[in-house]
């Protein structure tokens, strides 16, 4: 299969002019259109939300809009580039939301939201706090992005408990979702439950953290997470109250390196190259490898694969020139897809988990030759190779989307009566016309 190259001068022509703009959903070519849309026949959905506020989701747009927030402070692995340099992939953020879930979002990058009060530095979480809950009357649920730890906790946890619409930071929970589909697919081929493996995880920023919250909350419990100064035990005086919350008891490994030694289950979420093949000869029988630092891996598969020669094994990455990616895509177009055809006034941790056990299901089942086309290379079945779905397959749609949403019910996150049933046959509807 072809593909564009991805160099500078074709990225840049592909950006002229933005990838986002406002498409009309009612016509406008008559001088009674005219009317109906604004003055004077606006007044009527004015007073209309005045008097009942609910009728807001029927009389806007604001049932399937998401706001996609960031401050700029960790753009992709970039860093703190400021609020425009973020546009681009808010940009992008709002494209896959439509592409894929059919979902209407709008960037909105936010400066002055630095305590220093320049476009770069340290997030000040109260300013941003305030501004998104001023703008989110628009809105039917909030994607936070790129925004840095430890600040991006403090906001979302706010903004959650503040607001009546689902608050979801991508960067946190959306690779934990779909990490922890992989993993659950791993405990099947190697034949050991989640609560019989030990799982080892470097990186403790955003998404190390929520990784860990995920798995345990999966019945993953046996963890041990590193940072840049090694494991993260109780006896260290330098942790954050989310690294807390993680420590191990003191006396045990100490390094990286240590903790993997009998561990089933490396996760990385940090830096190119800092774990070697001596590593991964270390752990246990039948490892898992999800090496997803961005664009180099904490380890390259050709080293896995020269150091487990013969042995079976499971590796992934974050890239989409390997088998197992673990992309976001997979996960944020359909978790607010089912949060907002129920209504749902926040993801919670049983929405999450459903998302995660859908995607797994899904991979175990026979994949559409019209899938296996885009994937020339690739042999799409159940497997070491392939325990993640791919993002184009359409079957994600109805089967993640449905799960969130049934999630959202059960768990008392979206009103009760939702008919269930016709949600999931207008999804499959919708689905057929995308």
């Amino acid at each position: 299969m072809s593909t564009t190259p991805v160099n500078r001068e074709t990225v840049l022509a592909f950006h002229q002019g933005g990838k986002v703009g406002v498409r009309l959903t009612k016509p406008l070519k008559t001088q009674n259109d005219l009317c109906l849309a604004y003055t004077p026949g606006v007044a009527h959905a004015v007073k209309e939300i005045a008097a009942h506020p609910e009728s807001v989701y029927s009389a806007t747009a604001k049932p399937n809009l998401v706001a996609v927030v960031s401050d700029g402070t960790a753009i992709l692995g970039l860093g703190d580039l400021g609020a425009a340099a973020s546009i681009p992939v808010m940009e992008g953020k709002a494209v896959l939301f439509k592409a894929f879930g059919d979902v209407d979002a709008w960037p909105v990058p936010l400066g002055c939201c630095r305590k220093d009060g320049k476009d770069t530095g340290k997030t000040d979480p109260k300013k941003v706090i305030d501004i998104v809950a001023a703008l989110a009357p628009m809105y039917g649920g909030i994607n936070l992005e790129d925004i840095a730890a430890p600040a991006c906790f403090e906001i979302e946890d706010t903004l959650d408990a503040m607001l009546d619409i689902p608050v979801f930071h991508d960067d946190q929970w959306g690779t934990a979702v779909i990490t922890l589909a992989g993993v659950m697919n791993y405990s099947l081929l190697c034949k050991r439950s989640l609560g019989e493996m030990r799982a080892v995880i470097n990186g403790a920023g955003a998404a190390g953290i929520r990784i860990a919250d995920m798995c345990k909350a999966a019945g993953l419990t046996q963890l041990t997470i590193c940072d840049t100064k090694g494991v993260i035990s109780e006896d260290r005086t330098d942790l954050n109250d989310h690294k807390r919350r993680h420590a191990v008891k003191p006396g045990g490994a100490k390094t990286l390196s240590e903790a993997l030694v009998g561990a089933h289950v490396f996760i990385g979420v940090s830096a190119a190259n800092c774990v070697s093949g001596d590593d991964v000869k270390s752990m246990a029988e039948y490892p898992a490898i999800f090496a997803m630092s961005n664009p180099d891996p904490e380890i390259h598969p050709a080293l896995v694969a020269e150091a487990l020669a013969g042995k079976p094994y499971i590796m992934a990455t974050g890239r989409s020139d390997f088998p197992n990616q673990i992309n976001n895509v997979l996960g944020f177009p359909f978790l607010f897809r089912g949060a907002l055809d129920v209504r749902a006034r926040t993801i919670n941790t049983e929405m999450k988990v459903a998302a995660s056990k859908a995607l797994a299901e899904l991979a175990r089942q026979p994949v559409p030759q019209e899938v296996q086309a885009i994937y020339p290379n690739e042999k799409l079945s159940f497997g070491p190779a392939y325990i993640i779905p791919k993002p184009f397959d359409r079957r994600l749609f109805v089967e993640i989307s449905y799960a969130v949403a049934e999630a959202a019910v059960a768990s008392g996150a979206a009103p009760a009566g939702t008919d269930l049933p016709a949600l999931k046959a207008s999804l499959v509807a919708r689905n057929a016309t995308r």
